[in-house]
């Protein structure tokens, strides 16, 4: 049997104080601390490592040795944050009606017409890596599995997870390309067609 215990939770079972916030302080000190990496190894240390190091017990304990490991950490960290905020301040400031509409057009018109038509352009790349002609498949052929192709090759395209079965394969005689999405678009794996 899994079960999930939350950091909540485990807080609970230390009994460990859970600081207390105003409304949207924790989420934007998180998002300012994504892009500032104020928590970095580099900046805080190692934690798994430095954890392994500690031979006590209790929070204070921690506390005290960490500190004493690195007395300027904190104080490092919470300079990198505090910069951030005062960017993203400035950049809240000039977000005005026209520009929030502008985001919200292009997550709902322009990306989603993009991620949704992604399929063309992984037939595009492949075909002009491969130096020849793709197309979209007709109906008919959607109905066989086969997404495109890339010159004379007929191709099928799906994510990264998606588990072919060898018999399934082999009837198909089509070439399958996987993609895997990533932060700023798609990376793909053209192995079997190029």
């Amino acid at each position: 049997m899994k079960v999930k215990i939350s950091i909540g939770e485990i807080r609970k079972y230390l009994d460990i104080e859970n600081p207390e916030f105003p409304k949207y302080v924790a989420p934007l000190i998180n998002l300012a601390n994504q892009y500032a990496q104020g928590t970095r190894p580099k900046v805080v240390g190692q934690m798994s490592e430095l954890i392994q190091e500690f031979e006590g017990k209790t929070l204070s304990e921690w506390e005290k040795w960490y500190l004493e490991k690195k007395p300027e950490a904190i104080k490092n960290a919470t300079e990198k944050i505090l910069q951030k905020l005062k960017e993203l301040r400035n950049s809240l400031d000039r977000i005005d009606q026209a520009t929030v509409e502008q985001w919200v057009r292009d997550l709902v018109i322009v990306k989603t017409f993009a991620g949704l038509r992604f399929q063309e352009a992984i037939l595009k790349k492949g075909a002009e890596i491969k130096g020849v002609d793709y197309r979209l498949s007709e109906p008919e052929e959607e109905s066989k599995g086969i997404d495109g192709y890339i010159g004379e090759i007929p191709v099928s395209i799906k994510p990264h997870t998606y588990d072919v079965k060898a018999s399934l394969r082999e009837r198909m005689e089509i070439k399958i390309i996987y993609y895997r999405k990533v932060d700023d678009g798609i990376e793909v794996d053209y192995g079997e067609v190029l």
